[in-house]
């Protein structure tokens, strides 16, 4: 009791030392208890009442929770210097690339630029394509803006969900959304003039089975996937049942032609590709079909003709499909196979009986990709693939016919991805680590003639070259390094860790220390660079980034041993993961906090109730906690085939044996914990972090001053995704302080 009692004096001097006002108990939350029985088991909610948005009550009490978190974080003595350093470090004009397609048989690149201080990522063209693909060339100075979301809305919060270019190269669709809502509609621009042309297509993208489109081969029509318009659904299926239609330029949508998709789940997510070709086959449409977020998936073929055929079903495990320029489609099948085989299928005959494996399974696993994938590529003779290493990943290069071939050299323990054909066998793909700056590299064959007095020959040379569509980091992370261990699991399984911090630093277990994790739908935890980690990192932290079960990094068993009734062993890795930290002397518990976001969040809402004495503060971002009620939400349903559900009595179990809502225990300690919300998001409700808040206020016997429980609410964005960068940077710098306050470091300006 003695060393306790000098804890807390010691924390409280600390709290004077940061400049912490003394923070009051939250007002008590009304407790409205409703019964549920599942399966002849009853389980109480004291806190329903607060998933109803629409009750004054719930915005009130949503507002003042607001209003507490802000004068907490407001009066946190480093708040202004931490915010001052996050806003130089992500306000520097440096620019970063993503999504790069060639367009026009080459004569035009479009791709989306980032460049602050512009608040929001805007599609851009470069005439040029030669010019910035070699690595002297000013990228920026030479890019001609096509849609920039910047000047179509003040407030900025407007944003480019994903753009397709027509298949001559005149123009592009491009679905746009507004705070975080990712309720797409779409629009078409000419790419020469920027000009927004014809009418605009309403519902074709979606935060609950995305979007996708797919122009037809003469470039003034396309293929399109649309949520149900007016009341053609009742109010609680208007996020599902996704179909696709078919629209003409210059005509009214409430026309378009229905297509196929009456057949395809309620919980169906679509993504089409069209070929083409300069065969009979010009115009074949591929729609691949994913029931829910679990990882099954049909495939469908539209002929030249019109006619659908359905070429794969879920027990065939196809995961992904992509056209070849031969006439043949690539797949990617995990039958036999959970890490994975490439195979070749000829669209003369597409049935899968006739299609051919090319690359059999290898101990790596072959990356699969649904939403605009650009994982895996055919160009003229080659194929380009890309495999998962644990975490970080690869490009490895084929022929048709599967034999190996060269392949570009990459960063050690990085990422590579945005695969992007520019003729021929030549591609760009961007490279980058916890530590460098992502960059994309032109690859391809080189072809060299040597002419002597005596004889001629030619040979072929594979070369990458660094282009100048690469991101120049505004800070040096030359003093840092990147560690990668293994975590042994509960059950024994080896799970990778992946330590960033200060080279030479002692282990002595004085550092503060954060930790981060996923580990769901098959999500393959890379290395990412992040600018912005500069700010914890110039102060001592230690980062570390873990690979747990229920992600893809290892194959698909990897997956489906943290997914469903196995989902515990994703918890188990994570703790595993921080005791690491501890037992290997980078740090603590005093000094360990833990942060992730969305199904992450659902992993920190299961760590702080499951070994709440571990942690000294937790940051939890979009979260999922009430794992009985998540299925119940449009975006929930999607879920279910990678959680469960309540119909379902194993299901059940397993999920009442975890769900963080469900296991908060009353007198209990809990750590200091930050929620983070966004009032638009349309992925997780924001419900789930209104009533673990509440339900977490109520049983906690911590001091409020030295851990207290916050909601922090964002009124004007989501998910995540289209959030500005002013509200990013207010975002981070809130999250920093209070990391930095609860783990006792005082803010040294570097």
């Amino acid at each position: 009791m003695r060393y306790a009692t000098r804890s807390v004096v010691c924390f409280h001097l600390a709290l004077s030392f940061l400049g912490v006002s003394a923070l009051a108990a939250p007002s008590v939350t009304e407790k409205k208890p409703v019964t549920d029985t599942y399966h002849g088991v009853k389980v109480a909610d004291d806190f329903r009442w607060l998933e109803d948005w629409e009750n004054p009550k719930v915005q009130a009490w949503s507002a003042e929770q607001n209003d507490r978190a802000r004068a907490f974080l407001g009066n946190l003595a480093d708040l202004a210097a931490i915010k001052a350093r996050v806003s130089e470090v992500m306000s520097v004009p440096t620019p970063s690339f993503t999504a790069l397609k060639m367009v026009g048989e080459g004569k035009t690149l479009l791709g989306m630029l980032k460049q602050p201080p512009k608040q929001q990522a805007m599609l851009v063209a470069w005439d040029e394509p030669a010019k910035v693909l070699s690595a002297g060339a000013d990228a920026v100075a030479a890019a001609r803006a096509v849609v920039d979301p910047n000047t179509l809305d003040a407030k900025a919060l407007t944003s480019i969900d994903w753009y397709v270019p027509s298949p001559d190269g005149t123009l592009v669709a491009v679905s746009l959304s507004k705070a975080g809502t990712e309720s797409g509609d779409v629009s078409v621009f000419e790419i020469a003039s920027g000009k927004r042309v014809f009418e605009v297509i309403p519902r074709v993208n979606g935060g609950t089975a995305g979007g996708s489109l797919a122009w037809a081969a003469d470039s003034k029509s396309f293929f399109y996937t649309r949520y149900p318009r007016g009341t053609e659904r009742a109010p609680e299926d208007m996020d599902v049942y996704m179909q696709v239609y078919f629209h003409t330029l210059g005509t009214a949508t409430e026309t378009d032609r229905y297509e196929t998709g009456k057949e395809f789940p309620r919980i169906g997510e679509i993504q089409l590709e069209t070929l083409h070709s300069k065969s009979a086959l010009n115009g074949t449409v591929l729609a691949t079909v994913q029931k829910g977020d679990g990882g099954e998936f049909e495939l469908f073929l539209r002929a030249p003709d019109g006619k659908w055929t359905q070429f794969a079903k879920y027990e065939d495990r196809i995961v992904q499909a992509t056209f070849g320029p031969d006439d043949a489609i690539y797949l990617i099948s995990r039958k036999d196979a959970p890490r994975g085989k490439l195979m070749r299928m000829g669209l003369a005959e597409p049935r899968l009986e006739k299609a051919t494996v090319i690359v059999h399974e290898q101990k790596d696993a072959l990356v699969s990709e649904f939403d605009h994938a650009d994982n895996l590529l055919a160009t003229e003779s080659l194929v380009y693939a890309i495999y998962q290493l644990g975490g970080p990943s690869e490009i490895r290069v084929f022929d048709h016919s599967g034999k190996s071939m060269p392949a570009p050299e990459q960063l050690p323990v990085s990422a590579v991805g945005g695969l992007t054909s520019i003729g021929g066998d030549a591609i760009l793909f961007s490279n980058t680590s916890f530590t460098q700056s992502p960059a994309h590299f032109r690859f391809g064959p080189r072809t060299w003639t040597f002419i002597s007095p005596y004889s001629q020959r030619t040979s072929t040379e594979w070369h990458a070259e660094k282009t100048s569509l690469a991101s120049t980091s505004p800070v040096d992370f030359s003093p840092y390094e990147t560690v990668r261990d293994f975590a042994t699991s509960k059950d024994g399984t080896k799970v990778p860790v992946n330590i960033i911090h200060k080279k030479g630093i002692a282990l002595d277990s004085s550092h503060p220390c954060v930790v981060t994790g996923y580990g769901g739908f098959g999500v393959n935890r890379e290395p990412a660079f992040n600018a912005a980690n500069i700010v914890l990192l110039e102060q001592g932290v230690v980062l570390a980034s873990t690979n747990l079960r229920g992600g893809g990094e290892f194959g698909e068993a990897w997956h489906t041993e943290g997914m469903l009734t196995k989902k515990q062993n994703v918890f188990d890795d994570f703790l595993a993961s921080c005791q690491y930290m501890i037992d290997h002397k980078y740090t603590n518990s005093q000094k360990l906090a833990i942060q992730g976001g969305s199904n992450g969040g659902l992993l920190m809402g299961a760590a702080l109730t499951q070994r709440p004495e571990l942690f000294r503060a937790v940051v939890s971002h979009v979260g999922i906690y009430d794992m009985l009620r998540v299925e119940l939400s449009s975006n929930g349903a999607f879920n279910v085939t990678e959680y469960g559900t309540v119909k379902n009595p194993d299901q059940f179990r397993a999920l009442l044996a975890y769900s963080p809502y469900h296991h908060v225990q009353d007198n209990t300690a809990y750590p200091a914990i930050l929620f983070l919300t966004g009032a638009n998001d349309p992925r997780v409700d924001p419900m789930q972090s209104r009533k673990m808040t509440a339900r977490l206020q109520a049983a906690t016997s911590s001091n409020p001053e030295t851990s207290p429980i916050l909601l922090r609410t964002s009124m004007e964005s989501g998910h995540g995704g289209g959030t500005p960068l002013k509200a990013r940077i207010e975002e981070v710098a809130d999250v920093d302080a209070f990391l930095l306050w609860a783990l006792g470091v005082h803010y040294s300006p570097k």
